[in-house]
């Protein structure tokens, strides 16, 4: 079995119920590392979230928490991982700032 066949039956299957869109198959762990990380961090179970841990690494989560967290996870799971992994630097999201001007104006 290649390198690339391991990686893409890595991915837990009950991870399937959060990825209805895809071909859950056919995803592999580097190429949908986003997706994958954002809606475990979102709705995994302990069991996934270990996984997830493991797969990635704590160093690659905060990555994701640091530059997408802020809007693509909910206020409440971004809040969550920021304090539990001490993540302090983030990129907010643009719009904010958008809004922020108009509510101003």
């Amino acid at each position: 079995m290649d390198n690339s066949t391991q990686k893409k039956h890595n991915i837990p299957a009950t991870l399937a119920r959060l990825f209805q869109e895809y071909d859950f198959e056919s995803m592999d762990v580097t190429v949908h590392a986003n997706p994958i990380i954002e809606r475990t961090l979102e709705m995994g179970n302990w069991e996934e979230l270990c996984w997830l841990f493991h797969s990635y690494g704590v160093q690659r989560i905060i990555e994701y928490i640091q530059r997408y967290g802020h809007r693509r996870l909910s206020k409440m799971a971004f809040n969550y991982w920021c304090k539990l992994l001490k993540v302090k630097d983030y990129r907010r999201a643009p719009y904010e700032e958008i809004r922020d001007y108009v509510w101003r104006v």
